[in-house]
């Protein structure tokens, strides 16, 4: 189902890969060994709404924050499903795993239940005007005119440029992974990070 799923959204790949190339307007962004700003968001996991807080989720352990543009595109979707797939193994290592975008949280509710993608195994956050991704140094860009998700949905909110960041259990970053200027793909961000934290 997913592979027919994802087929179909082959278009939205060009979006995805203009997306990267163009680069996202990006201040400087936060670095290995600073501290990562906690905050709270409104968050869905299952479909289901919850207050998501940074600060006691790394009381259980390390974070896993990925930013990514928009649910239901061909790239974020393929990361959902990444991060989907591994969840298990996230778990083991003690880690969590926070998706966060621009998405309202009726987009993130479906997206977060979707079994094709996040398939209620992780919980997504809505960013719609882009204040927690400012806090870590990435800027919101607004959506281009006529641009559609994969069901054929206008996309009218802001793209925040894909960008994960493992934090451990002190606060403090361990590592950050950006497809705009580390020119790696949107899965490799879910290797690179259980990579990290099954090292903790």
């Amino acid at each position: 189902m997913f592979k027919k799923y994802y087929r179909s959204s082959f278009l939205i790949f060009s979006f995805s890969l203009l997306i990267t190339l163009s680069g996202f307007a990006q201040s400087k962004t936060l670095a290995k060994g600073d501290a990562a700003p906690v905050f709270n968001a409104q968050a869905s996991l299952a479909g289901n709404e919850f207050n998501f807080s940074l600060k006691k989720s790394l009381a259980k352990g390390p974070v896993v924050v990925y930013f990514y543009p928009s649910a239901y595109t061909g790239g974020c979707d393929a990361e959902a499903h990444a991060f989907a797939e591994d969840k298990d193994k996230f778990t083991t290592a003690g880690a969590t795993i926070i998706g966060v975008s621009g998405d309202d949280i009726q987009r993130l509710n479906t997206f977060s239940a979707d079994p094709n993608y996040c398939a209620g195994k992780f919980a997504v956050a809505s960013d719609a005007g882009g204040k927690i991704a400012e806090t870590y140094g990435l800027v919101m860009t607004p959506p281009r005119l006529g641009m559609k998700d994969v069901r054929g949905i206008a996309l009218n909110h802001g793209f925040i440029p894909r960008t994960t960041y493992v934090i451990g259990k002190d606060g403090k970053i361990i590592a950050v992974f950006s497809s705009a200027t580390d020119h790696i793909s949107a899965t490799d961000h879910v290797e690179k990070s259980l990579a990290i934290v099954k090292g903790l």
